[in-house]
């Protein structure tokens, strides 16, 4: 798991399975997991799947990096408190999934709940067991 500053302002967690060493053969399954730790989770709600491959090459000018094959967004929330407007800023969370031609790329953005930051950076380590 590696940590960075996205564009220097975006603190973002990035997992990388490569494909030789992985059960996964799509971006579809890595989700399919992901998305039963959230349906098991008793404060996780499931929002969506966005497909942000397909959204982006529909668009006349949409641009894809030529390795990035696949890319989907499962959108979802914790929201445990809501003690001010400012607390919708951040939410819901998100992780992105991208397969790459060698590997898959799990991608996150830190939780300002030091808990939920840390259940997500441990139902992300388990896709690599």
């Amino acid at each position: 798991m590696q940590f960075s500053n996205f564009l220097d302002k975006y603190p973002t967690y990035s997992f990388t399975l490569a494909k030789n060493t992985t059960r996964f053969n799509s971006v579809d399954e890595i989700i399919a997991v992901l998305e039963d730790k959230i349906s098991a989770d008793p404060i996780a709600c499931q929002i969506a799947v966005f497909d942000h491959h397909a959204h982006t090459s529909a668009l006349p000018n949409g641009e894809i990096a030529e390795n990035i094959q696949a890319a989907k967004s499962l959108v979802f929330c914790f929201g445990i408190k809501l003690p001010s407007p400012q607390a919708m800023a951040p939410r819901p969370r998100s992780f992105g999934v991208c397969e790459l031609t060698d590997s898959f790329v799990i991608t996150f953005m830190q939780a300002p709940n030091p808990q939920m930051n840390e259940v997500m950076q441990g139902w992300v380590k388990a896709l690599a067991e």
